[in-house]
């Protein structure tokens, strides 16, 4: 067995730190804050889980999270991912071709037309076109998840430390040594990255090769605007997650959990533009202050498309995404150091099976698969 730092405790940094440890490996995870912290990418209740992508890679990868999802709600004893189905519509989700994919990985889904879809929905505007349904869909909650794959890598050992950032990792005779920015240190013979979007801050310092580093592929943090609508009365009963694809901007909607509760327990609908904000350069810049022509942008669309909502949102927020070129995730490492951002705004759902394929791949288990890989190897 070997001795392994985890840098980082949001989705996939919890998930990681629960395969190794369960496996009984010797685990530290080194948090700058807290874990499922709002300055991350993995706090609050409401991410979706979906199966829909053009991509049967990821179609097939989303029908195996479900199953580790099952298991991590079994082994923790509580439900993280609650159903609500999911809806895909407008001309560049191509419902269709989804519908296809479907068929070839098995998922269960009807095919709607628009009119159809408004009689089930009626609070939505699909305007026309085809729609799409796929009934396991549902909204997970990020930060009790982290909190419970925690809860079960401490039960096998794992240390969590919080108020920790990392600085750097240095190579030493028994491996390697995590620096934090006030001196401290940890050592161990190896090291998992999982930084979200602190990680482009973080790469300078890990000592990682020049051909690593420069086929890595450029990270870009987004900070995302998030809004919360009211339910309009007599529409608040139970709503799907959807996605909606148009030529000019691709919208989300889920509900939203505990995320801005309002009085008596109830909660509104997250909705929010896929890189709809702006770039910055690591978590460390961001600023939280929304924009107000988003907001103005997304307030008019809910006005045209979801007649169910008051048009104004009564709680706003920001939050991360952590971009690669092609949207696909990075897992690999060199060294004994595993870098690992499973991120492009989709990551969330695949949280547990994404700790078992970066454990696999830092503990030399079997690589992460070839597209998620730096330096390619079939």
């Amino acid at each position: 067995m070997s001795t392994f730092i985890v840098v980082g405790a949001g989705l996939a940094g919890a998930a990681t730190a629960w395969q190794l440890a369960r496996r009984g490996h010797e685990v530290t995870v080194l948090e700058r804050s807290t874990p499922a912290n709002g300055e991350g990418s993995s706090h609050g209740s409401a991410r979706i889980l979906r199966y829909a992508y053009p991509d049967p890679f990821y179609a097939l990868l989303a029908v195996d999270a479900r199953r580790e999802w099952d298991e991590l709600e079994r082994l923790a004893g509580e439900r993280l991912v609650s159903p609500a189905g999911a809806l895909d519509f407008g001309p560049w989700r191509a419902p269709a071709e989804l519908a296809a994919v479907f068929e070839e990985v098995g998922v269960e889904h009807e095919l709607l037309t628009a009119g159809e879809a408004a009689a089930r929905w009626p609070q939505f505007d699909f305007g026309g076109g085809e729609v799409l349904w796929h009934p396991d869909a549902g909204v997970i909650d990020a930060e009790s998840a982290v909190a419970a794959m925690l809860r079960l890598a401490r039960a096998d050992g794992a240390r969590i430390e919080t108020g920790w950032p990392v600085a750097s990792v240095e190579r030493v005779r028994a491996g390697l040594r995590a620096v934090g920015s006030d001196g401290r240190a940890e050592e161990a013979e190896k090291v998992v990255v999982t930084a979200g979007g602190w990680l482009p801050g973080l790469l300078g310092g890990l000592g990682l090769p020049a051909a690593f580093l420069s086929a890595l592929p450029t990270l870009q943090v987004m900070q995302e605007n998030v809004y919360h609508f009211p339910y309009r009365a007599g529409s608040d009963g139970p709503w799907p997650t959807f996605i909606h694809g148009m030529p000019d901007m691709l919208v989300y909607g889920l509900p939203g959990g505990r995320d801005a509760a309002l009085p008596g327990g109830r909660s509104g609908l997250k909705v929010a533009e896929y890189n709809g904000g702006r770039p910055i350069f690591s978590a460390a810049a961001r600023d939280g202050v929304i924009d107000p022509a988003n907001r103005e942008r997304i307030a008019e669309y809910v006005r045209r498309t979801l007649p169910g909502l008051v048009p104004e949102p009564y709680a706003e927020t920001t939050c991360l995404f952590t971009n690669t070129p092609t949207e696909d995730f990075v897992i690999d490492g060199v060294g004994g150091i595993t870098v690992a951002s499973p991120c492009s705004g989709h990551g969330a759902k695949f949280a547990p099976l994404l700790g078992r394929i970066i454990a696999d791949a830092a503990t030399g288990e079997r690589a992460a698969p070839a597209r998620f890989q730096v330096l390619r190897r079939e």
